[in-house]
């Protein structure tokens, strides 16, 4: 047995039943062991497709999801989904082909620094110097990329350690769970606040997602009936139903969720860490409370906002340790008429595409327990704002890095982790180029994944900000020359359709989500259309930007 073969019994013994990759020279003793290791293998198109694949995977499952490269040109186009999972707290071990050791350093064929090259854009990586540390490397690995904070960790193994002799090694030991000191003085004083508010809101993070936390954070809901206000990545860990749920708050978050915010006296946030588009200007984000900051990155707390209180630790463990009843009825009135004064209106005149009001007609017909993907852009914001997600596994897309190309290839991963859900990917004109070769994946593994296509001609929100901020100079942001993607789709033998009315929607929605197989849904709309509510660059949040009457 050598250690390629060593590598992947290990990951069968960590129940990795799918990995993601594309093969390449220095990375070929471990897709020689693939070919009857008893280990899926799905081939992606690209290898940034595979790692975007890969966070696919993770985030709809919960899981760990691992992609393979080779060296060189297959390590570098790996490092864009390294970064996108570091960013949005994933789970990833990333496997790449490195040259002979005895040829590292020389610029050798389809070398690079991949070890340098990553520092940045993991948790942690490694390169294997001998078959020896085999055992220790992938178990600190997958250590790493599961507890506390989640993220990606990279192992770079050069070929000669992969064909080396691995007979003498010992079996793979499966890491042991963190543990979490538990705070009891900050939670007296964080329920001696909590007691005394008068308006306090929850701001929930991704972080309660990757903890697991979300049944805890809604039995915290019920028990406190305090509103809830949401991140994008956080969106579906709060119940959307609940009348205490104001929706997401931020740059284009609701108008509600925004000032509900700025009015509060005491602010807890949960696997949150307020990111710039969060809050806006940050010395003006919700300046009369106080903050209760439960995370469990301790890097995280009192990094932008000082807490009052900081609470490391995990979310299921610190949630129902802080719950009481409340008396907070004032409140809960006040924020219920902010929530009816600027609930969402979907009147449209004439006879166009209204793409906020097709998303929401695509989530009202969407079945139980799909999952949602999209690309970045003026259609992910809608898609966020518009459609409504029982889960956070069910909604998926770049939050932190906002990769465009992301869609199509988390997609396939998370199709691939449950054949039996169906898989809609939003996605905008723009980004659907970024990663189109994925449509070759999609044919090869015959996935039924539903795809649907604003198509505005344009790099939405990119135009959008030329249009509000520089002077409507709308530099390279005009894609006029785009292909016929119904054509296009139909070359990987995706059928589609392309609608341009309105009186189309209803009937196409139901022909995407009644087709047995892959599909496409390319819907023309406007190209003037902006996202609203928006906050300005610099601006505080209770300073929105509105489509002007």
């Amino acid at each position: 047995m050598n250690g390629a073969q060593w590598l992947v019994q290990a990951l069968r013994k960590h129940q990795v039943e799918t990995v993601f990759g594309y093969p390449g020279g220095a990375i070929m003793p471990v897709y020689d062991a693939l070919y009857d290791g008893g280990v899926e293998h799905v081939l992606c198109r690209h290898e940034q497709g595979a790692a975007i694949a890969a966070i696919g995977f993770a985030r709809s499952t919960g899981s760990t999801g691992v992609c393979i490269a080779t060296s060189g040109p297959g390590a570098t186009n790996v490092i864009t989904g390294l970064a996108d999972a570091l960013l949005d707290s994933v789970p990833v071990v990333a496997i790449t082909g490195q040259v002979a050791s005895n040829l590292i350093g020389t610029d050798a064929f389809q070398e690079i620094d991949v070890l340098g090259l990553s520092l940045a854009c993991t948790k942690h990586s490694f390169l294997v110097s001998t078959v020896d540390e085999l055992p220790r490397v992938l178990s600190e690995a997958f250590s790493i990329a599961s507890q506390g904070r989640p993220g990606p960790v990279l192992i770079d193994i050069p070929k000669d350690v992969q064909l080396a002799d691995a007979s003498h090694l010992s079996s793979y030991e499966l890491p042991e769970e963190q543990e979490f000191p538990y705070p009891t003085q900050e939670l007296i004083q964080a329920k001696q606040m909590l007691a005394k508010a008068q308006k306090p809101i929850l701001y929930v993070g991704g972080g309660v997602a990757m903890s697991n936390a979300v049944e805890t954070l809604r039995e915290f809901v019920r028990q406190t009936e305090i509103p809830v206000v949401s991140t994008l990545k956080g969106l579906g860990c709060a119940d959307a139903l609940d009348t205490n749920y104001l929706g997401m708050l931020g740059m284009h978050g609701t108008k509600a969720a925004n000032y509900a915010v700025q009015r509060s006296d005491l602010l807890i946030a949960v696997g949150a860490r307020f990111d710039d588009r969060v809050t806006g200007r940050l010395n003006t984000f919700a300046p009369n409370a106080k903050v209760i900051h439960i995370d469990i990155d301790h890097a995280e707390l009192n990094k932008l906002k000082q807490a009052h209180v900081a609470l490391l630790g995990d979310a299921k463990v610190l949630l129902p340790a802080l719950s009481q009843p409340l008396s907070i009825a004032t409140w809960q009135r006040e924020v219920q008429e902010l929530k009816a004064e600027h609930a969402w209106r979907y009147d449209h005149p004439g006879s166009a595409i209204y793409a906020p009001l097709l998303l929401k007609q695509l989530s009202d017909a969407k079945p139980e327990n799909t999952v949602v993907t999209t690309d970045v852009g003026q259609h992910q914001m809608w898609s966020a704002q518009h459609m409504t997600f029982d889960a956070p596994e069910n909604f998926i897309t770049s939050s932190g890095l906002g990769t465009m190309g992301f869609g199509i290839p988390a997609a396939v991963g998370a199709q691939i982790a449950r054949p039996d859900a169906c898989v809609i990917c939003v996605s905008g004109d723009g980004s659907f180029m970024m990663n189109v070769q994925e449509l070759g994946t999609i044919k090869r593994k015959q996935l039924p994944i539903k795809l649907v296509l604003l198509d505005n001609q344009r790099l939405g929100m990119v135009r959008q900000w030329q249009e509000l901020f520089f002077e409507q100079r709308y530099s390279e942001t005009i894609l006029t020359d785009n292909p016929d993607f119904v054509a296009l789709a139909k070359a990987f033998d995706i059928p589609g359709q392309r609608i341009t009315e309105k009186a189309q929607v209803a009937d196409a929605i139901k022909c995407l989500l009644e087709s047995d197989g892959p599909y496409l849904l390319q819907v023309s709309i406007d190209d003037a259309e902006n996202v609203w509510p928006l906050v300005p660059p610099g601006a505080s949040n209770d300073e929105m930007m509105e489509k002007s009457k």
